[in-house]
């Protein structure tokens, strides 16, 4: 399994910061990024200091989809676990995900969708599920994302209407995943 290590995180939130400078000094009021600066980012382990910037980035033309994998890196440890950033850039993501004419759109609604499917519970007497995705005890970072997930239901829900994606956008099984994330009880269709 392939790590990301934080270093390399770092550096890859440098890099884009070195190639888009602007972005770094660009004022950000949009309404999805609301409370952006008031999270303490520095508090959470392995968050690079760039996470604002890189959702500011989001909603460039032209950063967007450099800002994207950059992102990506930052809130993945591995294919099979999210980081501790993860939860705290959930409730932004949604509200992103939501904005209409934002060039990496599907990209977020994508991460979402992954976000989603990596914060499940695992089955503890699945031992194939343990071997993937460790036991939940270890890996708090899911039910974080469980909580942000609870906590923006009906900004999710919003984004899910009937109408509010165009057409492609969204499988049907993506958003049955999306809709478990904020109804749990709500089993596989």
């Amino acid at each position: 399994m392939c790590v990301i290590d934080a270093a390399v995180k770092e550096a890859a939130v440098a890099r884009f910061l070195r190639e888009y400078p602007q972005m770094e000094r660009a004022v950000c009021d949009h309404p999805a990024l609301l409370g952006c600066a008031d999270v303490d980012w520095s508090r959470i382990p392995g968050c690079p200091a760039g996470i604002p910037v890189l959702l500011r980035g989001l909603l460039d033309e032209v950063a967007g989809p450099a800002a994207l994998p950059v992102l990506e890196n930052v809130l993945m440890n591995s294919v099979f676990h999210v980081s501790a950033v993860m939860p705290a850039v959930l409730p932004f993501l949604i509200r992103l995900a939501a904005v209409p004419d934002i060039a990496v759109r599907s990209d977020l609604v994508e991460l979402l969708v992954v976000a989603a499917e990596l914060s499940l519970p695992v089955d503890a007497d699945d031992e194939r599920q343990v071997l993937l995705f460790g036991k939940d005890s270890d890996h708090a970072e899911r039910e974080w994302c469980r909580a942000a997930f609870a906590a923006h239901a009906s900004d999710l829900r919003a984004l899910l209407e009937e109408g509010t994606l165009p057409d492609g956008l969204i499988s049907v099984d993506d958003r049955e995943c999306l809709l478990r994330a904020v109804e749990p009880q709500r089993g596989p269709s």
